[in-house]
């Protein structure tokens, strides 16, 4: 999708692919499958117990327990299912844009109605804003759920274990119930300490999304994972059957590959996410000085004000029309998008500084 989609002449970096060889591990694991004719359907645990052993080694946290977990497709199609089981027709779900585009028509397909708590002025959650949207949800009746980004996107913000805490609180006192897409949360730099909000205390009733999609550009194999808190297993224990048949069998081999084998390559990988980002800022500085960009600690999406380049509401138009440079356009990750791009790093050095120089040659 990210090379396909425009023109030859324009320079893609807006779709979170990433322009990375794939992980040894994952390659062989998807080609031996294939010699062997394994393409049938998805069976077992592995995948789960393969992620409760990442989790206990990256993240120190040894309760993601592999009963109270269930095989979904991907992430936000196991965000719905996780949301059926919550709420019901018509009932608010929270959200904190700007965010993740697909957080909005998701929700709204599925006949549940978004409630904004934006983000703070420095990009972190609002806890006050997050009260007020979690008081109106609750006064409306029904059952109203949060679906919680962590890492953020497009920020790169880590919540933190205060953070988390402080939300499990809120949702604890106005019967709220959170639903957090975790899938960026194996990109993290290192000494940032992703939090699961599973992990912290309060959250027992959470349902978390999980998947090595985005941390080993696995989108095209799809698999993802359900997490259940303790309080939440019999919820869980409610997905419809059929939901399982839904993942790709050979993309859970990739994605169990990637999580017990594939840690040197994301290491290497991060590595270079955070010399890019480190690139973004100098190239920026010296090319686009009016751009605002406050490097995230997760993602490897860099979230850009350009507001004070007098390009309006939808600077992307204007960088693909005049720059022939793709970019995520910010008005569709909601409240606070306007005036903003958000940019994929996890490219080369030279198309990263391609795309920054056509971006300043946009405002010539």
């Amino acid at each position: 999708m990210k090379w396909r989609t425009y023109p030859a002449d324009v320079l893609p970096l807006w779709v979170a692919e990433m322009d990375v060889p794939l992980a040894e591990p994952v390659v062989t694991a998807v080609t031996r499958a294939l010699a062997l004719g394994d393409t049938g359907y998805p069976a077992g645990t592995a995948y789960a117990e393969a992620l409760a052993l990442f989790a206990a080694k990256r993240w120190a946290w040894d309760g993601l327990a592999v009963e109270r977990t269930a095989i979904v497709p991907d992430v936000m199609l196991g965000v719905v299912e996780m949301l059926k089981l919550v709420t019901g027709p018509g009932d608010p779900v929270v959200v904190n844009p700007p965010v993740y585009p697909p957080f909005f028509p998701f929700v709204e397909h599925l006949d549940r109605r978004i409630a904004e708590a934006p983000l703070g002025a420095d990009g972190r959650l609002d806890l006050g804003a997050l009260e007020d949207a979690y008081r109106r949800a609750a006064a409306g009746g029904g059952r109203a759920a949060h679906l919680l980004c962590s890492p953020h996107n497009p920020t790169g913000t880590v919540h933190t274990a205060g953070e988390l805490a402080a939300v499990a609180a809120l949702a604890r006192r106005y019967g709220v119930r959170v639903v957090v897409d975790e899938i960026h949360a194996p990109l993290v730099v290192s000494g940032a300490g992703f939090v699961p909000y599973l992990a912290v205390p309060g959250a027992e009733n959470g349902l978390s999304l999980m998947s090595a999609s985005k941390g080993w550009n696995l989108a095209g194999l799809k698999a993802a994972l359900a997490v259940a808190g303790p309080e939440a297993a019999a919820d869980l224990a409610l997905l419809p059957e059929e939901v399982s048949h839904g993942p790709s069998h050979v993309g859970v081999l990739g994605h169990t590959a990637a999580l017990l084998d594939g840690t040197r390559w994301l290491d290497a990988l991060l590595a270079g996410l955070d010399a890019n980002r480190r690139l973004l800022t100098a190239l920026l500085a010296e090319h686009l000085p009016g751009v605002g960009y406050r490097p995230g600690d997760a993602t490897y999406l860099a979230w850009l004000d350009c507001r004070a380049l007098g390009l309006g509401d939808d600077p992307a138009a204007v960088f693909l029309e005049r720059g022939r440079v793709a970019l995520s356009r910010g008005l569709d990750f909601g409240t606070g998008g306007a005036g903003h791009v958000r940019l994929n790093i996890a490219t080369s050095p030279e198309i990263l500084t391609e795309g920054v120089r056509r971006m300043a040659a946009a405002l010539r």
